[in-house]
């Protein structure tokens, strides 16, 4: 008989932990390989985790609602059926309970669920208490990690902190607690809730994503450009190949494939938009991951087109459709929410016409769509005579990371982002 560790994967490049929100088998029961077995809660993704073998659940090692560092054994399996489940079912002797931590409640915040009692206030237990990972660094490099003040959930020391820390012998900025527990933050004092108020705490998703937030903000020198474009040819285009495409594909042809192409053949000509900054350095990538920001009931998470210059409309079509269903239904692999090289928003499917998208850690500039209507535009004819027409236009803004892409380059971007779009070919499209 074998026992094999299911571990807490990776769900993005820039993530170094994830919090088990909820157990979906219990110790003893079978289970299917590639069957979901937990669910976990980070600031990309909810996303359900299957097994990597069959067999029975022999072990929980992370209660509900613990925060642990990726690649952490969270259970076991074993891998013949009807074998005998682990000391965890039946109550293990001390020395093994001890490398379990105590039952967490199920909803509790991330912040309870990895600070441990102690008489310090909740920001120095949690910043001394970074993921396993983050100390095992720290004291490689004889780093005291008490000393630090993090980017991370109330001052918390991140992978990226230790690592910046390392390069540059000086620890990142601090920024305000979003989470403090009473007292005065440096932005003012914590509201207070007055009666007859609702006071509830943040779901794991959202808790996370604001930190996420807060630090993609705090990192990039955050600008933001507008284009006004006018979507009128993509759309008699889209119009014109829209009833055979339905009828091969079975799936509708809406105009964000036709974005996503045309930004893609945009960002070769200018590849700073499809950087990352790395300290002084800066990485061109020469794969076109485009993340797509996918609105969920409960948040908010960004599924990555991989090599999305390889894809065709219909290939465009296809796995936006099939990415946002599996978001939706928390099917979601790892992989499929990393990567990402530039991304694009659409607040204008809810109305939006424009706005200042953060841009996501890792890239240097992110794209957003407003809602796409018709308007009355002044048009020159051929002799230089204008008239008023009725146009289908939509507001573009471009946030871009000032660090390294220059005004200049961006509005270029977004001219040529424009130009091809109004000047979309209709043959082979």
């Amino acid at each position: 008989m074998a026992r094999v560790d299911v571990i807490m994967p990776q769900m993005g490049e820039s993530i170094a932990e994830g919090t088990l929100s909820k157990w979906l088998k219990k110790v003893g029961d079978d289970v299917k390989r590639d069957e979901p077995i937990f669910e976990i809660s980070t600031d990309k993704v909810d996303a359900e985790i299957p097994a990597p073998v069959a067999g029975v659940l022999a072990e929980v090692l992370v209660t509900e609602g613990e925060t642990v560092a990726v690649q952490t054994v969270v259970a076991r399996i074993e891998t013949e059926k009807g074998a005998v489940v682990g000391d965890s079912a039946r109550g293990a002797p001390p020395e093994k309970q001890s490398a379990a931590p105590p039952p967490a409640p199920q909803h509790q915040s991330t912040a309870s669920a990895i600070a441990a009692p102690a008489t310090d206030g909740l920001e120095d237990r949690l910043r001394t208490k970074s993921s396993p990972l983050v100390r095992k660094i720290a004291a490689e490099h004889g780093i005291e990690i008490a000393q630090m003040q993090g980017s991370g959930l109330a001052g918390r020391v991140t992978k990226r902190d230790i690592e910046e820390f390392i390069t540059t012998g000086a620890a990142t900025a601090p920024r305000p607690s979003m989470h403090a527990p009473g007292g005065a933050e440096s932005h003012g004092p914590v509201p207070q809730p007055w009666p007859g108020d609702r006071v509830e705490p943040m779901s794991k998703i959202r808790a996370l994503t604001s930190d996420h937030m807060v630090a993609a903000r705090r990192t990039a020198a955050h600008v933001t450009s507008f284009f006004e474009i006018d979507l009128t040819r993509v759309g008699r285009i889209r119009q014109k190949m829209r009833a055979q495409f339905e009828a091969d594909t079975g799936l509708k042809l809406t105009y964000l494939p036709f974005i996503i192409r045309t930004v893609v053949d945009t960002l070769k000509q200018f590849p700073v938009l499809n950087s990352a900054v790395a300290g002084s350095t800066v990485i061109y990538r020469k794969q076109y991951n485009i993340g797509i920001a996918v609105a969920l009931d409960w948040g908010l998470i960004v599924p990555v087109i991989k090599r999305a210059d390889d894809l065709s409309l219909s290939g465009l079509t296809k796995t936006l459709n099939d990415l946002a269903d599996r978001a939706r239904t928390k099917r979601l692999k790892p992989e499929e929410v990393q990567g990402a090289t530039f991304t694009i928003t659409n607040p204008g499917v809810f109305g939006s016409l424009l706005g200042t998208p953060i841009i996501p850690l890792g890239t240097s500039a992110i794209l957003g769509l407003g809602a796409i209507e018709k308007r009355p535009k002044v048009i020159a004819g051929p002799d230089g005579e204008e008239t008023i027409a009725i146009r289908t236009c939509a507001y573009f803004s471009l946030s871009f990371d000032h660090r390294v892409v220059d005004g200049a380059d961006a509005d270029k971007f977004l001219a040529a982002v424009k130009k091809g779009l109004e000047t979309y070919p209709d043959a082979g499209a």
